[in-house]
């Protein structure tokens, strides 16, 4: 049950993101819908979204957990008003993509960079290249720093640090929650070929030297902002944080967007310039 992920079809999922914000542009931006194979064979569905006004900036949006690709709309708008294409796609187990378990950032970063290898190739005019990542995506984006990826950037939105104590949360109403987690783990590292344990995006983070913008709502009790702020803490390299106010979980664009695009757009122009 906690390694199974609950799909939402992209109908669903578009549905409910025009029911809450506009939507209509993304008719009318240009499309390509795409494949890339991961390193044991699964096969991931993604969509580059062309900026009207090419510019060389392009950003890889990671969606959150239970999501698709459709689930990271509204900052991929973001993205294209500031100058930058758009790649989408749906993590393992989501979406178009084939029923897998959950390894909660740990086959997903490996999935994310082969993504970020392939864009490279695919688009060789890109000269600059960034992550965006929600929840899930966040802390998939930030543990695919491990490997050192050739990216310029990364916003990671209310993203988990480590995912024990947010299970371990969620089992306060069973019996022996601890040795729940246990289990756990150990089904996870036979499924998924991870403990509990080791999907840790924090410990990525020693040693990196690529800009992050932790983005957090301050309100956010399923993943408290702790998890970013011990991230921050945690990376070597140029960082900063900003918890909006009045914000839940994944909802900092939508509560306050005058305040995230602001964050965003001179984060951005930091790394432009440097």
């Amino acid at each position: 049950i906690a390694l199974r992920i609950p799909r939402q079809t992209l109908e669903e999922a578009r549905n409910w993101q025009a029911a809450h914000y506009d939507i209509s542009w993304y008719d009318t931006v240009g499309k390509e819908d795409y494949t890339v194979t991961g390193t044991d064979g699964y096969v991931l569905h993604a969509q580059h979204l062309s900026n009207p006004s090419p510019s060389g900036q392009m950003v890889i949006l990671s969606h959150g957990y239970s999501d698709n690709r459709f689930g990271s709309l509204k900052y991929a708008r973001l993205y294209l008003d500031l100058g930058f294409d758009v790649i989408l796609y749906d993590l393992r187990g989501h979406g178009e993509n084939e029923p897998a378990l959950c390894s909660f950032s740990g086959r997903e970063a490996e999935d994310l960079n082969v993504l970020i290898r392939d864009c490279r190739s695919r688009y060789p005019d890109t000269a600059l290249l960034g992550l965006h990542g929600e929840s899930l995506g966040a802390a998939t984006s930030i543990a695919a720093l491990k490997e050192k990826p050739e990216v310029d950037f990364v916003v990671a939105d209310c993203g988990f640090s480590e995912i024990s104590s947010v299970l371990l949360a969620g089992m306060q109403q069973y019996p022996a929650p601890d040795l729940l987690l246990r289990l756990v783990s150990l089904g996870a590292k036979l499924r998924t070929g991870y403990f509990v344990g080791q999907m840790r995006p924090i410990d990525s983070l020693p040693g990196n030297e690529i800009p992050i913008l932790f983005i957090h709502g301050a309100d956010d009790t399923f993943i408290p902002p702790k998890h970013s702020q011990n991230m921050q803490k945690a990376t070597a390299g140029p960082s900063e944080i900003h918890l909006v106010p009045g914000a839940a979980h994944a909802a900092s664009l939508l509560t306050d967007r005058d305040a995230y695009l602001s964050y965003v757009k001179e984060f951005l122009e930091k790394i432009q310039s440097s």
